[in-house]
């Protein structure tokens, strides 16, 4: 064989290498040792969570003997086996090979707070104890949500205790989208859904979670204070709390009930009040009653379409019903901008039928109401470029039915209300007795007074999420 014919076998031999290399990815032999803890560290954090006692896992530290090093880029995954269809249950076995069975934490048994509490607890007491090994893997370690938007909050939800602990470093979030929406799964460069060949790109997905680039994420707390005695049904993302002084800097409307009951919670997309949040209360309702009929993204699209049209929302120019009137008969809004601390009050139009206060780029899977604004468009309103870590929220209505499919179809832009850094709305009764609300998903109806205000606040939470960025670059 020539020199020429040679050197060209070479590079042909070069070239399918990198062909397959970037076609079958990092091998799984791989990943695994990149990712996977010591079995004595691994044994002892799952054994701690499991007993809910940070020194349940003590015995695997005296027990130890090896001289083990840390791995390269230590990972858990969080995982949500109910959502996804019939992928939930296979993705759980897949990581769990790709990784090991005590890394990968199924949230129907094993919580993200026990994880922070006693997981992470164990892990910084054997730091403390002199063990190098787990004092690397504290530091280095990265979580991995395996759901949908409010799978992703759950969790970042519970490691956002870290911080007002003082328990830093907070480890970076990364997602696999198993949800309807995915909206923070899109904003973070992880997809709206898995792909046909899945398998693969889970594993495409844990290499990138270990060296993705790190970036931030705002999250919103919302207080609710409302009169004592009405019944207000929480969904999981809000939970009763002790009694809290409204702002005194803004004048009330109303009337303040002597007695009163206090709601928070926390939510990273969007709160919306209103028809969209009339319509996700129904479809939560018939999924529960009836989830036989909600069996993966496609199917919970098309049910939300139906409850769309059911709800009267394309209908409403034609009704004379005052349940399906403007929003501005029930509330006032007040705001605080980016560039201003007094408050100041912002008049709805009677048009509105649902008012959104968003802090992603991405809703309603993957749309982008709130539009890219002109520089100019810009400079008269007054708004600034939207990001998800400007500690502002995008306010935009919504009109009929009608209007709102134009805006999920990124035909027109929704209507543009506000930029705000804070938020109050005073809810007055009336005729009304009751309006929708939701916070990432999760709606409630929320019960109106006749006599007195209820008021709902919105105010960033002062500690940002650590986020991982998928997105190749």
């Amino acid at each position: 064989m020539d020199n020429s014919t040679r050197l060209r076998d070479q590079l042909l031999s070069i070239s399918m290498d990198s062909i397959m290399g970037s076609w079958m990815g990092i091998p799984k032999d791989e990943l695994k040792k990149k990712i996977t803890m010591p079995t004595y560290i691994r044994l002892a954090i799952y054994q701690a969570m499991e007993s809910k006692d940070i020194d349940a896992g003590k015995s695997h530290f005296e027990s130890n003997t090896s001289s083990e090093e840390s791995p390269e880029s230590p990972l858990v995954v969080f995982i949500n086996s109910r959502s996804g269809g019939r992928h939930g249950p296979e993705l759980k076995e897949t990581l769990q090979n790709l990784m090991t069975e005590e890394q990968v934490f199924d949230l129907s048994t094993l919580k993200p707070h026990e994880f922070v509490q006693y997981g992470l607890g164990c892990l910084e007491k054997f730091a403390g104890l002199g063990d190098q090994c787990a004092k690397e893997i504290r530091e280095k370690l990265r979580v991995v949500a395996a759901g949908g938007d409010g799978t992703v909050g759950w969790v970042l939800g519970c490691l956002g205790e870290l911080s007002k602990q003082g328990r830093e470093p907070v480890p970076p979030t990364s997602i696999i989208p198993l949800g309807t929406g995915n909206d923070l799964s899109r904003s973070f460069g992880w997809g709206g859904s898995l792909p046909f060949q899945w398998k693969s790109a889970v594993k495409r997905s844990l290499d990138r979670s270990t060296n993705g680039p790190i970036c931030r994420l705002d999250s919103w707390k919302l207080r609710i204070l409302m009169p004592a005695g009405e019944e207000l049904e929480t969904p999981h993302a809000l939970k009763p709390t002790e009694e809290f002084l409204l702002d005194q800097e803004l004048e009330i409307g109303g009337e303040l009930a002597e007695k009163v009951s206090c709601y928070e919670g926390v939510f990273y997309n969007y709160c919306s009040i209103g028809m969209d949040a009339q319509v996700a209360y129904g479809f939560h309702n018939l999924r529960n009653e009836k989830p036989f009929l909600a069996q993966g993204p496609i199917a919970n699209k098309l049910i939300y379409s139906g409850y769309s049209c059911k709800q009267g929302w394309f209908l409403t120019p034609c009704i004379a019903d005052p349940s399906l009137r403007g929003l501005n008969n029930i509330l006032r809004m007040h705001i605080k901008t980016h560039n201003c601390s007094d408050w100041k009050q912002v008049s709805l139009s009677s048009s509105i039928r649902a008012l959104v206060a968003l802090n992603l780029q991405n809703y309603a899977s993957g749309r982008n109401p709130w539009g890219n604004l002109k520089p100019d468009y810009m400079e008269k309103k007054g708004f600034v470029e939207a990001h998800v870590d400007d500690g502002l929220l995008e306010v935009f209505g919504l009109k009929q039915g009608w209007h709102a499919s134009f805006v999920m179809g990124e035909l027109i832009q929704a209507k543009h209300i506000a930029q705000a850094s804070e938020i109050r709305f005073e809810f007055r009764g009336g005729q009304w007795k009751e309006c929708f609300m939701q916070i990432d998903g999760e709606p409630w109806k929320q019960p109106m007074n006749m006599d007195y205000s209820s008021f709902v606040e919105i105010r960033r939470v002062p500690f940002q999420s650590v986020m991982v960025n998928g997105e190749q670059v």
